[in-house]
């Protein structure tokens, strides 16, 4: 019971940590998702229509060009005349100030009734004109308005606006009205401009209302686009009308995009589009890449590859960057198809251009493109080991991105003149970089724990230090580790198994025995240290070049998976050689087989069962009194035989027929590396 309750609570643990991979997948890319629905065609007039066919997705009219709008509005705009309120109460309360200063003062200045009599007329002549203010005469004179509606109490008077008076044209009215009969010297000392002040005050609500009046009765459109229909296609000059209508189009996607309606649908649209792809993936990975839904740091990998290349689209269309076509989107399979395999690096590659051409104006163009780039990436890089292969590859998506490109521009242009060169040149710098593939593999090893084949093959170089190490300190266990890699990459290419990983792995298997070479047989020159020692002694020395062997590769760095060979090519088996002398020697005795007994596991991979049986069959041919076409058969029949039956491969998905094959290969193998060379007779005398 207890055992059923830790199950179901692992599968619930493990569901859960699927569903945050979800959630976090799915949010992360709607929050980089542009938001707003742009209207991001770039198009000029008496020029080509460079995209594909645009149709209309709604009704909208065709509005008149700013021009001609410009043009009408001041033409409606001379019969405007905003409206004034007229306070004539300011005009009598500056007549009374000006009686009253009179009599106490100007009097003693212009002693003269008839020069009083003719102030007060002008002064009531003037406010009953009316006087503007300094700004509002500016703004009259600025917008060219040249009438005004002047409001007295429940009445409204026309009037031009050359009929009122600033507060300076009122005071030189004032003055200079009537120089031959009165002094202006006399007038000027009498600080008439005391008396004159603002006596009109705009009326904003009624002006507005008589401007939007006018303004209503002009057409802003001069037709209409019903959805569906036909707007330009690739290749098409765009002329006045066609201009009109893409201007107009334009401000009726603004329109709607600002709506809150049109925000919510277009948030809600895109978490939908993006969680229905990515369970999709999610789905096709339990279906079919079990191992790769179960294990953490492929699934990381997956899902970080997938959020990063639509999160650099999202980013480069928001902010109106260079064209997307320099991201290097085949990138993603050739990433996944190195690490991982092809068909989920397809997968990967069509999910996250699915999720990109979201926010892009040629959705399908983009989607065919990237297709075909990502399909030649998988095709060109299937097994990445040397750097001259991302040159390669680089060159053959470049030119399949050129090469369809212009077939999708030739299906639409009607003269060589109409092809576009700019994107050429962005599928050029796509392919430069491209080569940054091997950097960024280095930094993905490190970041999920990944070995690519690169890494295989310098780590196979036998120049490097480990390696060179183990031929000066252990020159038998060096070439027996030669002999093996040989022997391992062949049987591997047979049964289509990983080559270049059980090579490597052969190549280190044994590095352990660095540290007490003397006591393995390979590595003896006529003096064996075992015959001082008991049996247990001597197994225990020759099961400690498995933990020596990890300490090794933990110094080195070396990767899992190499540990992996390391701690498999003996299982959880026995050193039967010191465990039968044992029990030979103690018939009565009952032994204790853990103290003869490796830490295993037993291997779990393919490659690692080719490894333990090239092991014990190359080890074990040294021991052959003769070398023929049968004692080698048998050798390798008797050997695997009882590895089969003593269940070292139970846990490892390798088939009989495999195994069938593999012996083949070693049989043919054996026989030629002792194959006895012809004696060449002696020239009698």
């Amino acid at each position: 019971m207890k055992s059923f309750q830790s199950e179901g609570e692992f599968q619930y643990k493990d569901f859960f940590y699927r569903c945050i991979i979800f959630l976090v997948t799915v949010a992360t890319i709607v929050y980089f998702m542009p938001k707003e629905r742009s209207f991001s065609y770039q198009y000029e007039m008496n020029k080509p229509w460079k995209y594909g066919l645009l149709q209309a997705s709604f009704d909208f009219p065709i509005y008149k060009g700013d021009e001609q709008v410009q043009a009408e509005q001041d033409s409606v705009m001379a019969f405007y005349a905003p409206y004034f309120y007229i306070n004539n109460e300011i005009g009598e309360k500056m007549l009374l100030n000006f009686k009253k200063d009179y009599t106490d003062s100007l009097v003693r200045i212009i002693p003269y009734p008839h020069y009083r009599v003719h102030l007060e007329r002008m002064l009531k002549d003037i406010y009953d004109k009316g006087i503007l203010s300094p700004n509002d005469m500016s703004q009259l004179s600025l917008n060219k308005i040249n009438k005004l509606q002047i409001v007295d109490q429940n009445t409204s008077k026309e009037k031009a606006l050359d009929e009122t008076y600033s507060i300076k044209q009122a005071y030189e009215q004032l003055v200079n009205a009537d120089t031959i009969n009165y002094n202006k010297l006399l007038l000027q000392r009498c600080n008439l401009d005391n008396y004159i002040t603002p006596n009109l005050s705009y009326d904003a609500e009624k002006s507005e209302t008589a401007k939007q009046d006018l303004l209503s009765g002009i057409s802003w459109a001069t037709g209409y686009v019903m959805s569906g229909q036909k707007i330009i296609d690739r290749g098409e000059i765009i002329d006045q009308h066609t201009f009109n209508i893409l201007n107009s189009l334009r401000k009726e996607w603004d329109k709607r995009a600002e709506t809150n309606t049109g925000k919510r649908l277009t948030l809600f649209g895109q978490i939908l589009f993006a969680s229905i792809l990515i369970l999709m993936f999610m789905i096709y990975l339990k279906l079919f890449r079990e191992d790769y839904y179960h294990t953490r740091g492929k699934l990381y990998l997956l899902f970080g590859i997938i959020i990063m290349f639509p999160i650099l689209t999202f980013v480069m269309v928001e902010h109106a960057f260079l064209s997307v076509y320099i991201i290097p989107f085949a990138m993603i399979p050739m990433l996944i198809r190195i690490f991982l395999d092809s068909r989920t690096a397809f997968m990967a590659h069509v999910i996250s251009i699915l999720i990109c051409s979201i926010p892009l104006r040629t959705p399908h163009e983009f989607i065919l493109l990237q297709l075909a780039a990502g399909m030649a990436g998988i095709y060109s890089l299937r097994e990445l080991s040397q750097r001259s292969q991302l040159l390669r590859s680089s060159l053959i998506i470049t030119g399949v991105y050129a090469g369809l490109y212009l077939a999708l521009d030739l299906i639409h242009v009607n003269s060589i003149a109409q092809l576009s060169t700019q994107t050429y040149i962005s599928f050029v710098i796509n392919g430069v970089l491209l080569l940054f593939t091997y950097p960024l593999l280095f930094i993905l090893e490190k970041t999920f724990g990944f070995t690519s084949n690169v890494t295989l093959v310098e780590l196979s170089n036998i120049n490097n230090k480990l390696m060179r190490e183990m031929s000066e300190v252990a020159p038998g266990t060096f070439q027996h580790s030669l002999q093996l890699a040989n022997l391992t990459a062949a049987a591997a290419n047979r049964i289509e198994a990983d080559s270049q990983l059980v090579r490597t792995g052969a190549m280190y298997h044994d590095i352990g025995k660095m540290l007490n070479p003397a006591f393995f047989t390979e590595n003896q020159s006529g003096v064996n240290p075992h015959d001082q020692l008991d049996y247990k002694q001597s197994a225990q020395i020759v099961i400690n070049h498995i933990t020596d062997g990890m300490k090794l590769a933990d110094k080195y760095n070396l990767p899992q998976v190499i540990k992996d060979f390391i701690r498999t090519h003996h299982g959880a088996g026995v050193t039967k050689f010191f465990y039968i002398s044992y029990k030979n020697e103690h018939p009565d005795e009952e032994v204790d087989i853990s103290a003869f007994q490796y830490p295993g596991p037993n291997p779990f991979t393919k490659e690692q069962a080719i490894l333990m049986m090239a092991d014990s069959v190359e080890a074990a041919s040294r021991s052959l009194p003769e070398y023929t076409e049968e004692s080698i058969s048998n050798l390798v029949e008797k050997i695997i035989d009882s590895q089969v039956q003593d269940g070292f491969f139970k846990e490892c998905p390798i088939t009989f027929k495999d195994i069938s094959l593999v012996k083949g290969v070693f049989k043919e193998k054996l026989k030629t590396m002792y194959h006895t060379r012809i004696s060449y007779p002696e020239l009698k005398k």
